[in-house]
């Protein structure tokens, strides 16, 4: 791919259909206006890596923070010293690997969050990549007929269902928590327009199981279409992990799935996320 040349750094395309890779920036000091090219990079390419970092935690969430607000994940606690970050874990005796699914994290809550970023703390020799899936092109490849049912629609986004492999019982080296009070059966539209792009996407994924105002045999089919057609290979790009990399994706406009194909080996990532700025509209 070719190498593209921004003010503050460089950028290598990860696939012809989303996704970059930032070359040369030290996240420890960056300037404002690095950061606002940072983002720029974000909002175009949906999903960017940034190599080579060595953040310690401390770092690591203050450049989260020039995000937004932090998102508590409901279903798993933080790190003891930094409960604002998720520490994702397979160890070489789990059976499950946590995002398995084709999802966009958070769907399930009121207000989903804006961003995901995930920082390699240690690896696989091989294996363990993740895809994405760009919701823009699984929305503009629809029918105008199957956009403009879609667009009056409503789904049912459920945290706590029974996800292939989802309930957690394998995620022995994960500190599992109750959700408590917070709501994880929320309702959101299933065409979305992305506040920075004003681009239209679909917004679907494993945590969608109905379609409002349908019965579960109605909607079933439209939700089973529709989870297909919006990961279809020419829709994806897949990123490699190396040591430093911290992946950030835009839940708004992506899904994304943890490729499971490294049993016997040890995979641990640092995940934040980012509160949305409002609920999907």
């Amino acid at each position: 791919m070719k190498i593209i040349e921004y003010n503050n750094f460089k950028i290598r395309p990860l696939a012809g259909a989303m996704g970059a890779e930032i070359l040369d920036v030290d996240l420890k000091n960056i300037s404002d206006d690095t950061f606002k090219e940072i983002y720029k990079a974000f909002v175009d390419y949906q999903v960017i890596g940034i190599l080579d970092q060595d953040l310690n935690s401390d770092q690591y969430l203050e450049f989260g923070r020039k995000w937004g607000e932090i998102h508590h994940y409901p279903y798993m606690k933080g790190l003891e010293t930094h409960p604002e970050i998720l520490e994702i874990v397979k160890t070489e005796k789990d059976t499950y690997a946590f995002g398995n699914v084709w999802h966009s994290d958070g769907s399930f809550t009121e207000i989903p969050p804006k961003a995901t970023m995930l920082y390699a703390q240690e690896l696989p020799p091989a294996g363990g990549d993740t895809l994405f899936a760009n919701m823009y092109q699984a929305y503009d490849t629809l029918s105008d007929q199957m956009k403009e049912i879609l667009g009056s629609l409503r789904g049912l986004y459920v945290g706590d269902q029974p996800l292939k492999l989802g309930n957690f019982t394998g995620a022995k080296s994960m500190k599992q928590q109750d959700p408590g009070k917070t709501k994880v059966h929320t309702y959101h539209p299933i065409i979305r327009t992305h506040p920075d792009s004003k681009n239209k996407a679909l917004y679907i994924g494993g945590h969608a199981v109905e379609i409002e105002g349908m019965t579960k045999e109605e909607s079933t089919p439209i939700l089973n279409y529709l989870k297909s057609h919006s990961t279809r290979p020419e829709f994806i790009c897949r990123l490699k992990w190396s040591p430093g990399t911290i992946a950030i994706w835009d839940n708004r406009c992506t899904q994304h799935y943890a490729v499971d194909d490294y049993a016997g080996f040890r995979r641990r990532m640092h995940r934040i996320t980012i509160i949305g700025e409002e609920a999907p509209y």
